[in-house]
């Protein structure tokens, strides 16, 4: 069985220049934990992931709050936590995305990707033909392919 007959076609993408506030909005619209970087060409130039997008919410000060009586009362000053989220919202992917990506070939055996997923601690593999993205690999899609019988 092949990389090609079990990875999902159909794969949400976002560009280098996007906003990492449109890409928190794609993982939670689409119930997904990462999304493929991609150029002009489809040729995958990175990942970002929730992990990517909250190393990169940590670098913003959050304010420390107390709530007393059912309310918040933020102990900082709100405008800089405000004028703080909107440089976040403006940080754009390719200063949050993973660029060392492993992708393979449709034509790659799925046990060598499972292997692949195992060893490197990576949770979804880019899928590529001639080096354009054609498909993305997650774990739930070698886990339908089981349940199918195709594993």
């Amino acid at each position: 069985m092949l990389a090609k007959d079990i990875m999902t076609r159909e794969v949400v993408t976002v560009k280098a220049h996007d906003r990492v506030d449109e890409v928190a909005r794609l993982l939670v619209d689409h119930k997904i934990s990462g999304i493929p970087v991609i150029d002009e060409d489809r040729h995958v130039i990175g990942i970002v992931t929730e992990k990517d997008l909250i190393v990169k919410a940590s670098e913003l000060r959050v304010p420390f709050y107390v709530t007393l009586f059912d309310s918040i009362i933020f102990l900082e000053n709100p405008i800089r936590f405000k004028n703080d989220l909107k440089k976040y919202t403006a940080v754009n992917v390719e200063d949050a995305m993973t660029e060392k990506v492993i992708v393979v070939e449709e034509d790659t055996e799925v046990s060598d990707v499972v292997k692949l997923m195992q060893n490197k601690r990576i949770n979804r593999v880019p899928v590529v033909r001639q080096g354009q993205l054609v498909g993305i690999i997650t774990r739930n899609d070698v886990i339908k392919s089981m349940v199918k019988g195709n594993g």
